[in-house]
């Protein structure tokens, strides 16, 4: 009896918050997996059943071995924009579908419609993708609920002040699952060629809200004080690039006032509710202790 063979989905940002969950989710498929990393050491934690590939989206030629005989590519962009054009046409040449992880930089809502450098590099390399004729889709994931954890996790796990800037600012954080439960099943199920996904959460909710939330699943009250913009600016010189820091002030100064934009994307691909914050704070709960740190 003859079996069809699944060809493997390359993930690259294998090791990143999306990717390995996209790993996950296409093993539990029955997807044959392979995992593109700067260092193979990198790739310890990763499943048993992946195959390693050690490569650079910054060296083209270097992907070539995990690309032949794969029929997809999970495609997270963590280079610098030069050699985009190389990758794209390697891609086009070796696999049948992309799925790119780009940004909501088409979406009106004045939250998504900031300067922003990397909505510019999204935006090439999709036009890029387009102009191969690969099967693609792009998915636009929002806010992630994962964020919270470099940003507030510090302060309230040594029981202190949880101190930002733009208390009232309104996101709808996507739970990481679900951003990459999308992923997994635009790379593997048919259907989904030329789609374009903007990924939220279910609920409209301040920053300020989102802390609340937080300390709900921890049992405790978490002491929310509002931080100008400049003191923001100052504290994160030694963390953030300042043009990253100004995007992310403008963004949520521009998300005081209106309800977050919200979406039934996850929903409609996945056939259940997407998660909610209060969900992932939920279960996510000992990141924010002493001993989750």
């Amino acid at each position: 009896m003859n079996r069809t063979v699944t060809p493997p989905v390359l993930v690259t940002g294998a090791t990143g918050r999306i990717g390995r969950i996209v790993i996950h989710r296409l093993l539990d498929a029955g997807v044959p997996v392979r995992a593109l990393t700067h260092r193979s050491e990198a790739a310890a934690t990763l499943p048993a059943k992946v195959e390693v590939f050690t490569g650079d989206l910054t060296v083209p030629e270097s992907l070539d071995p995990a690309l032949k005989g794969a029929g997809a590519v999970f495609l997270v962009w963590t280079a610098p924009p030069r050699t985009a054009a190389a990758v794209i046409d390697r891609l086009a040449a070796n696999v049948r579908r992309v799925v790119f992880l780009s940004s909501p930089h088409r979406t009106p809502h004045p939250f998504f419609q900031q300067p922003n450098p990397m909505a510019a590099l999204h935006a090439d390399i999709e036009r890029l993708i387009a102009a191969t004729g690969l099967e693609s889709s792009i998915i636009r994931p929002g806010m992630l609920a994962s964020n919270s954890l470099a940003w507030w996790a510090p302060a309230i796990r040594l029981g202190e002040v949880v101190r930002w800037p733009y208390g009232a600012a309104e996101t709808a954080p996507v739970d990481d699952r679900d951003v990459a439960a999308v992923a997994a099943r635009t790379l593997h199920q048919d259907g989904y060629t030329g789609g374009d996904y903007v990924l939220t959460g279910p609920e409209s909710l301040t920053q300020a809200a989102q802390v609340d939330a937080i300390g709900a699943a921890l049992g405790r009250r978490i002491a929310f004080e509002e931080m100008t913009p400049d003191e923001f600016r100052s504290r994160s010189e030694d963390t953030a690039l300042r043009p990253v820091v100004d995007m992310l002030l403008a963004a949520w100064a521009a998300a005081v006032g209106p309800p977050a934009h919200v979406t039934t994307a996850v929903a409609d691909i996945l056939g259940t509710a997407p998660r909610t914050f209060r969900q992932w704070a939920a279960d996510h709960a000992t990141a924010f202790t002493a001993q989750g740190s």
